[in-house]
């Protein structure tokens, strides 16, 4: 038999792990399996088989064949929280805040998700895609192979459907997996008295982002000055019924009491976590709720980062996304993230790469398919650049890692169309 793709004398075959796994916590997260000096087989859009040079079979032949001495493969990230879809960014807003204005200020002057907002709604469904699909080829090319896709910059039952249905042909004409949630609750629109936009997102959007399979969660912003915890387990209890799985914006500027509630309505995750305390812990030790950083939000809005050592010491498993979005995180560099996770968060580099991996997978409901390497599994990889270890990875912040993308077991260049 003939083969898809051969990938020979790699230096490291990382996260290789032969028993089925759905997330890994405490001080299980120290642990990376990485096999040296091995090769790797890709047929049918699946990971084949794999093991060390020496057992390689004479006979294997491939289509296209990758000597990949002196560099490691990778499983592709897992990117459980972006905002990718959006119009513009907003350098302006960037200007404001060195100047000193609060993430608060920016909001109560019309910034924000407002501003995003009020620019998206003036696109086309088309507009939007094509404004969109670049960033979907840029973090291709750092190496994320699925990717979560939000709402929540339309505000309306017209946009937030436009959205949902631009991150869904993001996964039809990209080779990206995308996963997709409804974040209709992301803000207030200008005009709206709150409790009557709330009414129209129960008995209105969500009915008719069901009716559409536009998404398979519902998101909240559970902060101060956005959305209550009252309102927050209302608006995910109404979604739950349409079937969509919450997952929550949680103590990101305040301890909103996110966490809580996403414990409490049964979110598959808690992301952002920036202002979390042993409560807070404790309630996510007695839970299946996935916490996730956002470590690029916290640095480009220059708030505490998660206390992930803290989290991990007690025994809590830890996921890390990118939050790629125009305001307060305008990359969807994962490399980068996990570099923050390392340097601003004390995770070791097996902590982190698991955390980009095995835990946002998890998050994702992609435990079967993706976030490590193993057979049957989808054949989402990347070859690296040449590497010392793999703790050149976060080591090297700012660079990018990746030399070949492998996704659905075939070869992709984010220079020319798919």
């Amino acid at each position: 038999m003939v083969h898809d793709i051969l990938i020979t004398n790699i230096k490291g075959l990382v996260q290789v792990r032969e028993n089925p796994i759905q997330k890994i916590s405490g001080k299980e997260m120290s642990y990376l399996p990485v096999l040296q000096d091995a090769f790797l087989v890709i047929a049918d859009g699946l990971i084949h088989s794999y093991g060390s040079m020496k057992d390689l079979p004479a006979d294997v032949t491939a289509k296209q064949t990758f000597d990949a001495t002196g560099r490691f493969v990778f499983p592709s990230f897992v990117d459980s929280h972006t905002h990718l879809v959006f119009a513009y960014p907003r350098e302006d807003e960037f200007v404001m805040k060195l100047k000193g204005a609060s993430y608060e200020d920016i909001a109560a002057s019309g910034g924000g998700i407002l501003n995003s907002a009020k620019r998206l709604q003036l696109l086309s469904e088309q507009e939007l895609f094509e404004r969109s699909i670049p960033r979907a080829k840029e973090i291709i090319n750092t190496g994320t192979g699925a990717v979560e896709i939000k709402s929540g910059y339309g505000l309306t039952i017209k946009d937030e459907l436009k959205m949902l249905r631009v991150a869904k042909r993001i996964a039809k004409e990209t080779p990206l997996t995308v996963k997709t949630t409804f974040l209709g609750a992301h803000a207030v629109p200008l005009g709206k008295k709150k409790e009557e936009y709330i009414a129209e997102i129960i008995n209105e959007m969500i009915p008719s982002v069901a009716a559409e399979h536009l998404a398979e969660y519902i998101d909240v912003f559970c902060e101060t000055g956005f959305f209550t915890v009252d309102e927050t387990e209302q608006i995910v209890e109404a979604g739950k019924k349409f079937g969509l799985i919450p997952r929550i914006h949680a103590n990101q500027l305040s301890r909103s009491g996110g966490v809580q509630v996403g414990v409490k309505t049964g979110a598959i995750s808690v992301d952002h976590l920036e202002n979390i305390g042993d409560e807070e812990i404790e309630i996510l030790r007695r839970s299946e709720t996935m916490p996730v950083s956002l470590p690029g939000a916290a640095f480009f809005l220059n708030l505490p980062f998660t206390p992930a050592r803290k989290m991990i010491d007690a025994g809590l498993p830890l996921a890390i996304a990118s939050d790629f979005n125009p305001g307060s995180a305008p990359s969807g560099n994962m490399p980068l993230m996990i570099s923050f996770a390392c340097i601003k968060m004390k995770m070791t580099p097996e902590e982190a790469i698991n955390a980009a991996t095995i835990n946002t997978a998890y998050t994702l409901g992609l435990s079967q398919t993706h976030g490590t390497i193993k057979a049957g599994k989808v054949a989402n990889v990347f070859i690296s650049q040449p590497l010392s270890s793999s703790c050149f990875l976060p080591y090297s912040f700012g660079s990018n890692p990746v030399d070949q993308v492998i996704l659905n077991g075939k070869l992709i260049s984010t220079k020319t169309p798919w």
